[in-house]
């Protein structure tokens, strides 16, 4: 059996989701798991399910005989790759940051560089509930403490869909809040 389906029907077996499978040269095998999605609940991996799929993981690529030097299994954590539909379904609304395959160029239409390839912004369907987008402002990021004026005019937003196939990397923007997590406020 190949490594991929090994590692997949393990975890899945488990009762958990396969995000990402990292094989290094230096024989390192690291593999990112998560719970299954579901819609209100935020689960998150523990150390304890991090232990339960690399016992299970070993034993099962030792039967296989697949080789590997050391096993690594992992939560996503904060700047997890988003790669299939659920998971932009999972986190619209939040903060992320993507990567396109290739530049922006005549579709820029002169509102940002023609070379630029990488976004930061809010991930929202798009108004035909159809697509993807991601919306930004370029306005600069206001410092803890600083006053703003009443009459300060906002920045405006920037809006850019595009579809999966587009995407070089999307990942969760990796924005640490030392408060706690915030609930998403739905719209």
């Amino acid at each position: 059996m190949a490594l991929q389906q090994i590692v997949q029907e393990t975890v899945t077996g488990l009762g958990y989701d396969l995000v990402e499978i990292d094989r290094t040269a230096g024989g390192l095998l690291r593999i990112t798991i998560d719970w299954p999605w579901q819609p209100g609940s935020e689960l998150f991996i523990n150390v304890e399910d991090c232990e339960k799929v690399n016992r299970q993981l070993q034993f099962a690529l030792e039967v296989d005989g697949i080789e590997y030097n050391r096993l690594e299994v992992s939560s996503p954590g904060i700047d997890r790759p988003l790669r299939h539909e659920k998971d932009f379904e999972r986190f619209a609304g939040e903060l992320i940051d993507i990567s396109l395959k290739a530049p922006m160029g005549e579709n820029a239409a002169g509102l940002v560089s023609a070379s630029r390839k990488k976004f930061r912004g809010t991930l929202e369907r798009t108004s035909n509930g159809e697509g993807w987008q991601i919306v930004w402002s370029d306005a600069p990021a206001v410092k803890p403490g600083q006053r703003i004026s009443k009459k300060r005019v906002p920045a405006p937003l920037h809006a850019l869909g595009f579809t999966l196939d587009e995407l070089r990397e999307a990942r969760l923007a990796p924005v640490v809040d030392f408060k706690g997590r915030k609930p998403k406020v739905e719209a």
